[in-house]
């Protein structure tokens, strides 16, 4: 078993969130002009408030808590599949690589919450 980490960083699943935000403002620098206080802004918005949730309930010191700022992060990166969606839609970007990187850090994110939260209910 590895030791618990010592700073947010060193999860997997903030590690992943953060690859994901600098693919997503990389992808978006190449949306229209038209776009960048539309789609862009929320896009970015709310692909960087997944690891910024993560990381702010990495330090709370409730399960409890811990669960609510990974929910918020999840509830982020959906909202983050549908501007994938809508982008590859309107034409403004491909999503081959991305939708997957979206799945793992949704599934890791699902996991980490479920192993938070089983801690909290063995207690």
């Amino acid at each position: 078993m590895s030791a618990p980490a010592k700073n947010f960083t060193e999860l997997v699943v903030w590690q992943k969130a953060h690859a994901f935000v600098l693919n997503i403002y990389e992808q978006t620098a190449t949306f229209p002009k038209h776009e960048l206080y539309g789609l862009v802004s929320q896009f970015r918005r709310a692909a960087v408030s997944v690891p910024a949730n993560i990381a702010e309930g990495f330090r709370k010191h409730s399960e409890s808590d811990k669960a609510r700022f990974l929910n918020i992060a999840e509830g982020s990166l959906e909202e983050c599949r549908y501007y994938l969606i809508l982008s590859r839609d309107l034409g403004y970007m491909e999503i081959d690589e991305l939708w997957p990187l979206s799945d793992e850090t949704a599934r890791l994110l699902n996991r980490y919450r479920t192993i938070i939260l089983s801690s909290n209910s063995n207690s």
